[in-house]
């Protein structure tokens, strides 16, 4: 007799679609400084007022891209689901990592705004790693 497995998706996707959408937020603030957006006071430590200097600038270029294939892997479509749990949980880790340095930040923005962002990604990133429940069927 084979038992059959069903999935329980409230939980996971309701951590899914909080991870995708904080994921875009992020994306979408990273763009707009890459892009010039004069938001240097929220982010990088807030050293830099205005507009970044060319070289945050490019690394909020690239990040845009990593947030953008993250959210590619939360949504499903992934390279295969070792491979995806190990992305997403590395993720998380960085996230976690994020929320320290956010909560260390002397720029008062990203300790309010930005570091309950990356603290709720940590844990969110997490639950999508470990995917849906599986919640077993009685034999028949």
């Amino acid at each position: 007799m084979t038992r059959a497995i069903r999935h329980d998706p409230g939980p996971h996707r309701a951590s899914t679609g909080l991870a995708a959408l904080l994921l875009a937020v992020v994306g979408g603030f990273q763009a707009a400084l890459a892009a010039g957006a004069p938001w240097g006071q929220a982010a990088y430590g807030g050293g830099h007022r205005g507009v970044l200097p060319a070289k945050y600038r490019a690394s909020s270029a690239v990040s845009t891209l990593v947030y953008a294939g993250l959210i590619a892997v939360v949504l499903g479509r992934r390279p295969g689901p070792g491979l995806r749990r190990r992305i997403l949980t590395g993720a998380s880790g960085l996230m976690m990592l994020g929320t320290v340095l956010n909560l260390a930040s002397r720029s008062r923005v990203e300790r309010l705004v930005w570091t309950p962002v990356a603290g709720t990604l940590a844990v969110t990133l997490l639950r999508v790693a470990r995917g849906p429940r599986r919640v077993r069927s009685r034999p028949r």
